[in-house]
């Protein structure tokens, strides 16, 4: 973003022992390995995270400083003085003296006239390619001259000691928006970088009138473009990634007068119960210059993606180029359509439901799903939540910021707008089963290609869903939930608990 000065040098590199500046793939895979990370027979770097397996999100903090305090959501950021920041800073710098530290410069956002230039300045070498393979690779001549807007310092080994440091826990990731700067540390999970350049684009995009979203996005053969919103662990990533289709992104997008666009150059996809067979896509990708994370392997170096003994959250970072097919540059026109994923673990939400604009606003501020085990620390099952825009914890400024600008999108381009349930049929956690991926492909599919258009719709009696009767490669009893459970009381009782949460939870909007 040319508007933005280039912020100054946060940490004292001169008093570093050695600073390896934006080296290859190659060369970061060699500097992991005697680190101590491993090779998989796939090529792939293995790396594990220690204590955190998942983002850390309560120790996240924004600093208070009149620059941006009236524009953030404080109700949903901890808050970090400024002197705690300077503390903290002055922490680093003491720390780096004498280190190896790894520097990367990326950009954020495929779009030029909107993306950001991001420094990170990291110690430990996988961090580095994972960041690398993350975001966006400025070319060997706009390296020459680059300037960063932001710097993200993250030093995973340095623990911060909440009784002198004033964190909540040895764990800290600390935005400050007047020094644009972000210094993660105590935690070596690499998510918490790509998140942080997220919640950066949340905050600047926004108030300059282009919308930023939690969704996958992909373009279909005649050019049609499709958003896929959802926390982790609903299906952004595995729905977007589809053969029929050409992948835009997987996570994080910015939708402008032009279109939408893609903040990464990157995927970052959930492994467990990975195959070949159900994500021929993803499997493909994982091979030299991926990043396995927290992946258990066999004797011969064969990731085990069915075994979740460390976490049920292993991940692979890859280029976004590893998809094939990859639409490059990351960037595709107006949605037509656009996805709601949840993952109900009530069980009582239809697969598919077509929703009336007032539907997509009330849903959308809502952002139900269930946290998965090991998305974040502490989750170990499935944990009702509702998270507005699909991403509370990445939105630094207040709900109606994201949801008007929606509004105005839907209101001038007409996208179709889907809710789709990831989740349980046929009972709740722990008595149903987990939806069928081959049938929320089928669903999905479907209605892009317009084949939902003219079938029969009946209204859920519950949710007021709108929910086609019959469906291609779908059975008809799966697509009214209560059809499935056999206890139909059961049901009933449930889907009133969940209205009810849903009609509380909006309260706080109206």
């Amino acid at each position: 973003m040319s508007s933005i000065a280039p912020n100054p040098q946060p940490l004292a590199l001169d008093s570093v022992a050695t600073l390896h500046k934006n080296l290859s793939i190659a060369e970061l895979v060699e500097h992991a390995v005697r680190h101590g990370d491993s090779l998989a027979a796939n090529g792939a770097l293995v790396a594990y995270t220690g204590k955190y397996t998942g983002r850390t999100p309560k120790d996240k903090a924004v600093v208070r400083e009149p620059s941006s305090e009236a524009n953030i959501w404080w109700e949903n950021n901890a808050e970090m003085s400024a002197e705690t920041f300077a503390k903290l800073l002055k922490k680093a710098n003491e720390y780096v003296e004498g280190k190896v530290l790894y520097q990367i410069d990326t950009y954020g956002g495929a779009d030029p006239e909107h993306r950001i230039k991001a420094r990170f300045l990291v110690e430990r070498p996988y961090h580095a390619l994972f960041i690398k393979q993350l975001l966006i690779r400025p070319t060997e001549e706009e390296l020459a001259t680059y300037e960063p807007d932001w710097t993200i310092i993250d030093l995973c080994y340095l623990t911060a000691d909440p009784a002198t440091d004033g964190t909540r826990s040895e764990a800290s990731i600390a935005l400050n928006f007047a020094e644009k700067t972000v210094l993660i540390m105590g935690t070596q999970y690499a998510g918490e970088m790509k998140k942080s350049v997220f919640t950066i684009l949340n905050y600047l995009l926004p108030l300059k009138g282009v919308m930023s979203m939690h969704c996958s996005a992909n373009i279909g053969e005649d050019g049609d473009t499709a958003l896929f919103f959802g926390l982790s662990g609903t299906g952004k990533t595995t729905l977007s990634a589809d053969a029929h289709r050409r992948l835009i992104g997987d996570d994080e997008h910015g939708w402008t007068e032009n279109g939408v666009f893609n903040f990464e150059g990157g995927c970052y996809a959930k492994c467990i119960k990975l195959s070949a067979e159900g994500e021929p896509e993803i499997w493909n990708a994982i091979k030299f210059g991926s990043v396995l994370e927290n992946v258990v392997m066999n004797d011969q170096r064969i990731p085990d993606y069915d075994d979740g003994s460390i976490t049920e959250n292993t991940r692979c970072a890859y280029p976004v180029d590893y998809i094939e097919g990859a639409v490059i540059p990351s960037v595709g026109g107006h949605p037509k359509n656009i996805c709601f994923l949840t993952c109900d673990a009530f069980g009582v939400l239809p697969p598919i439901s077509r929703l009336t604009p007032e539907q997509a606003m009330f849903h959308f501020l809502n952002g139900y799903t269930a946290k998965v085990a090991g998305t974040e620390a502490g989750i170990t099952e499935p944990t009702v939540t509702f998270s507005t825009c699909f991403g509370a914890p990445f939105l630094p400024l207040r709900p109606m910021s994201y949801a008007e600008l929606l509004g105005e999108k839907l209101k001038k381009h007409g996208s179709h707008v889907w809710l789709i349930n990831t989740g349980w049929s046929g009972g709740s956690y722990g008595v149903g089963s987990r939806m069928k991926l081959s049938y929320t492909r089928a669903m999905i599919r479907a209605a892009f290609a317009g084949l939902l258009d003219n079938v029969t719709y009946q209204t859920d009696p519950v949710f007021g869903l709108s929910v086609p009767t019959s469906c291609p490669g779908v059975p008809d009893e799966v697509l009214m939930p209560r059809n499935t459970w056999a206890d139909k009381a059961a049901y009933d009782a449930k889907a009133n608990e969940l209205l009810a949460m849903f009609n509380k939870n909006f309260e706080k909007f109206q």
